[in-house]
Parts: structure tokens; sequence; C-alpha cells
């Protein structure tokens, strides 16, 4: 399934913000391969965010810049504007997902076919799945609800990740069991956020030290999401 290997690891990143060039980096350093989701409308404007873990700036990175920043991973859909999909009509899903979708085809200049829920809570649901996967060009859609497991999923328009990249606990852990298990059957490990949340506790060396520990496995398949997910590359 990957390129003949049963294990394949892959990440997901949300907003395209500045901090994506440095974790852009790291990956690379790393020969790790990411898919980052992107509000085509938003490019380009400053703003700061705020959670429980902290305060980060959350600039999106501008439009000229999206081909060379995400050179060799995947852009992928996270609508116009960053609504809550389930809060509007059918219309409305559709514009602001194949909207996007375009708009990233003509930054990037190759199929976009990918996406990731905006939004916090319950930020997707089967009516908007439906309606993404029979009226959009879309094929996968990625929530944000942690299995915490490394399972296939046989529904890839709400497709579950493994784990979300703070619980750094359950990262490394997951990591230790993914890599030193011997699997029969396809398994992915599968790790999303956003990387403006590396600045909340400045967690980066954390993070790199993460990437380096599940690197360079002869066993493993590095790839996009699209890769992973679809079996397409670029």
């Amino acid at each position: 399934m990957f390129q003949g290997k049963k294990k394949a690891i892959t990440f997901s990143y949300d907003d395209g913000v500045t901090q994506d060039i440095r974790l852009v980096e790291i990956f690379n350093k790393y020969d790790l391969k990411a898919t980052f989701n992107l509000n085509s409308m938003l490019l380009g404007k400053d703003g700061r965010i705020s959670s429980p873990y902290g305060e980060a700036s959350h600039n999106k990175v501008k439009r000229e810049d999206v081909p060379k920043i995400y050179a060799g991973h995947e852009v992928a859909v996270h609508t116009c504007t960053h609504p809550l999909l389930p809060s509007l009509d059918e219309a409305e899903i559709i514009a602001q997902v194949e909207d996007d979708r375009r708009n990233l085809e003509d930054l990037v200049g190759y199929p976009v076919v990918g996406m990731a829920y905006p939004g916090g809570g319950v930020n997707n649901d089967d009516r908007v799945a439906e309606v993404i996967r029979s009226h959009t060009a879309v094929q996968y859609a990625r929530t944000t609800t942690e299995t915490r497991c490394f399972d296939a999923q046989s529904n890839l328009y709400r497709f579950h990740p493994t784990v979300y990249h703070l619980h750094f606990d359950t990262l490394f852990s997951l990591a230790d069991e993914f890599l030193s298990q011997e699997y029969t059957e396809p398994k992915i490990y599968y790790i999303w956020g956003h990387s403006y949340e590396f600045d909340y506790q400045d967690t980066w060396g954390r993070f790199e030290e993460f990437c380096k520990r599940i690197a360079h496995r002869e066993d493993v398949f590095y790839g996009t999401n699209r890769q992973v997910l679809l079996g397409i590359d670029f």
C-alpha cells in the first residue's frame, strides 16, 4: 500500500501561518512529509491567537510565498474564510470548499484534492461530509477527533487523526509503539496541529526531538496526506 510498506507516517497542519516556515525546515531536515491546509481568502492577514496553552502570533503567509514555502509538501483546503461548516447551508459549504480549492490550485499548480475541517469543537458532521463528497472535487477531509490508534479508516470524508501534536506524552508513546511493531495490515500514524502552537510554551525543540525519533526508518513510508490516504503522488 505504501510503496510496499505496511506503516506510514503523515502530518497535517492548519491555517497557513508564518510559523509553517520553521516547521517545514524541520520536516525537510528529517525527510518528513506534511499537508498544509490553507484559507485562501485570509492569506497575508496578521493577527494573534490565545488558548489555554498560551498566546502566539497568527500571521498568515503571503499568497505569493505559498509555492516556495510548501514546496515538496501538499497544500490542501481549509475553506476560504474558516467558517464552522455545520452552520452553513449546502450552497455556502460548496462555495467555501470549492472556491478555496480552486484558488489554491491556481497558486500551487497541481490538483488540490485534500481538506481539513476548520474550527474547533464539532466542526463536521455527516451532512457536511456528504455535501463535500457529492459536490466538490475534494477526495478526503480530516477532522480533529483523535483515535489514538493506527487503523485504516473507510470514511475518508470524516478521517480522524491519530493524535494532536501538543499531547506530547501520547505523541511519543504512540511513536514508540508504532515503530516497534510489525504489522500485517496497513497502519497510519497521523499527527495534526497548528504550527503557531509551538510558540505557546516554546515546544519547538521537543517537537524536533519527536521528528528525529521517527525519521529514517526503513519500514516506514513518509508521505503527505494525499500520498498516504489516496496513493496519489505529485
